[in-house]
């Protein structure tokens, strides 16, 4: 098992920076305000030879109970509480306040052992705060900089004399559970690896409440309060049998809406998510459904190539009408005509209603976005559709499109080789969409036409003869 650390301190000492310094990537979101970090985060770290799990948590700060910093508190609580070793962070610069004076009392009684951390030590003034932190009784402090990677062999000699040994095995898959990775071309059984899934809608739509009946406890910080959620943070869920890996994302607003810059991060984070998902659920709140964001989200997942399933969050709140369920997916076929036949999944987040049909649809449209379809029936139906509907005459010549096949999938992308690509027009490309979207049943998968011109063999002649 994994040697786990929390790295805990009051806000803006350098938490974050540290946790993505020590996991190699810009996973955490930075800021010079303090209180960026909310839910708590957990990354495969890195130090020389050892490896060991390392989670990100908010500041430690004292708040009203049932308060949002009360909750960032509990969040804090629960990774230690998980860890096996702390680091507490200050800030060197300033020195000891009363508030990591109180803090590292709060560390003493965990009965864990503490590496202090003498963070953002350049120059003298750093020096001298970090002479002040024996007051703390918690050792000798670790100068480092994390920003600027400054004084990270004396935090492995630190970390070396806590952990049982160095882990550096191989075979142990340790995975980041912020990483995005590329999945395409990824190895292994689709039956057995888990779905990349991102939940994207805008603020206050329940994403994170949904994630926490998936997960079965209060992993991620939900409130009434619109834009709780600043990083996309990716939690594992079984679900009768099958792994899912599921980002939670920052609610998105229209563009013209954000103006601060710590927003303008956390969209970044949810535009990465999609991009390295399989499938996006778009999460719509029930009495403010398909509305222009939304379509707007719909558009984007439907251009990064992901595969979409809608979800109506809220669904308790409404007047539930079998016919009401038909009208939704009547609407969202009107509205987005470019992911016809999407799954839409009426669900309550809280109260958990709905939510196996949308796993299911979800494990449907997966098994959609990584469809193969031989060569032999794409050209049969290539065929048929080409015979029932032509190809438009351009400037007084007709197209001859010869055949197609199929390049690749995740999604699902075809090439056909033709006369004079430049010259077929948008209109018939959405015809073809459309009729192999029917034929082989492929609801709401993106796909992908490209054309291809065939060589001129009279071409190659003349340019022999010259």
């Amino acid at each position: 098992m994994s040697f786990t650390i929390a790295i805990i301190g009051r806000p803006n000492v350098g938490k974050s920076t540290l946790f993505n310094r020590l996991v190699g990537q810009k996973l955490a979101l930075v800021d010079d305000q303090p209180g960026v970090t909310r839910d708590r985060r957990e990354g495969l770290g890195r130090l020389g030879d050892l490896e060991f799990t390392i989670i990100d948590t908010a500041g430690l700060d004292q708040g009203a109970r049932g308060s949002l910093t009360a909750r960032m508190q509990e969040q804090t609580e629960a990774a230690i509480a998980a860890a096996d070793a702390l680091m507490f962070v200050f800030d060197a610069r300033i020195g000891l306040t009363p508030t990591d004076r109180s803090f590292a009392d709060f560390a003493r009684r965990a009965n864990k052992p503490v590496v202090l951390i003498a963070n953002k030590s350049e120059g003298k003034h750093g020096e001298a705060g970090a002479m002040e932190s024996y007051a703390l009784g918690l050792g000798d402090p670790v100068v480092i900089s994390a920003e600027h990677g400054e004084g990270l062999s004396d935090l492995y000699d630190a970390l070396r004399d806590l952990m049982p040994e160095p882990v550096a095995d191989d075979d142990d898959e340790v995975q980041d559970a912020g990483t995005f990775e590329n999945v395409e071309g990824a190895d292994g059984d689709l039956s057995t690896r888990a779905i990349r899934v991102a939940v994207l809608g805008r603020p206050n739509a329940g994403k994170s409440t949904l994630i926490n009946h998936l997960l079965g406890e209060e992993r991620l910080l939900t409130s009434p309060e619109a834009g709780t959620t600043r990083d996309s943070i990716a939690v594992d869920i079984s679900w009768h049998g099958r792994e899912f890996r599921v980002f939670d994302t920052a609610g998105l607003r229209r563009r013209s809406r954000i103006e601060d810059k710590l927003e303008k991060l956390s969209v970044s984070d949810a535009l990465r998510a999609v991009r390295f998902a399989e499938v996006v659920v778009l999460m719509m709140d029930s009495q403010n459904r398909f509305e222009e964001q939304d379509l707007r989200l719909a558009d984007l997942i439907e251009r990064e190539g992901r595969a979409l399933v809608i979800a109506v969050n809220k669904w308790d709140l409404m007047d539930r009408a079998p016919s009401q369920i038909a009208k939704l997916r009547e609407t969202a076929d009107h509205l987005l005509p470019q992911v016809r036949g999407a799954p839409v999944v009426a669900v309550s987040g809280m109260m958990g209603e709905g939510i196996d049909r949308l796993m299911k649809a979800i494990e449907e449209a997966h098994a959609m976005w990584n469809r193969r379809v031989s060569t032999s029936q794409l050209n049969r139906w290539f065929e048929q559709a080409i015979a029932v509907n032509p190809p438009p005459a351009v400037s007084g010549r007709r197209l001859k499109l010869n055949y197609i096949t199929q390049a690749k999938s995740r999604p699902p992308t075809f090439v056909i080789f033709c006369t004079r690509a430049d010259a077929v027009p948008t209109s018939y490309l959405r015809y073809l969409t459309n009729s192999m979207r029917e034929w082989f049943k492929l609801p709401g998968t993106p796909i992908r036409i490209m054309l291809r011109e065939k060589d001129n063999p009279f071409a190659h002649k003349a340019k022999r003869k010259s």
